[in-house]
């Protein structure tokens, strides 16, 4: 099955991605609110009452949308992840290795500089910076 399949006539098209879902483990907000609010610098939404309940944490800017939510049985995304375009990728970088991240390379991409660094939970993000 292709993005684009006919169907009785009907052309579905994908026209965007509305937020990222990510995982993480049951009592983790204060970490995931340092990582991606503090050190990435996206803010938090509050999210909807009726899905309080279930833990987790909302991270939005504009059309960048990263919503965490609880698994009890965690395990972290390793290979799989997103990947945030970022200005001043330098000096991200310091800021998070100052903080005690392990901050990765990869094979170049051409038009990119890009990191990867985990978030703390362990899942692999993916930083991009046009050069």
């Amino acid at each position: 099955m292709s993005v684009t399949q006919e169907t009785k006539g009907y052309r579905m098209r994908i026209l965007s991605i509305e937020h990222v879902q990510l995982a993480m483990p049951p009592g983790q907000e204060a970490e995931a609110r340092k990582f991606y609010g503090g050190l990435l610098g996206i803010p938090e939404k509050p999210k909807p009452p009726r899905l309080l309940k279930r833990g987790g944490c909302w991270f939005e800017s504009g059309n960048l949308k990263v919503h965490l939510g609880v698994e009890t049985d965690f395990r972290a995304a390793r290979k799989a992840h997103p990947a945030f375009v970022v200005e001043d990728l330098p000096s991200l970088r310091a800021a998070l290795q100052a903080a005690g991240c392990t901050v990765k390379t990869d094979e170049p991409l051409e038009g990119y500089e890009r990191i990867f660094v985990d978030d703390p939970f362990g899942n692999r993000i993916e930083l991009m910076e046009r050069c």
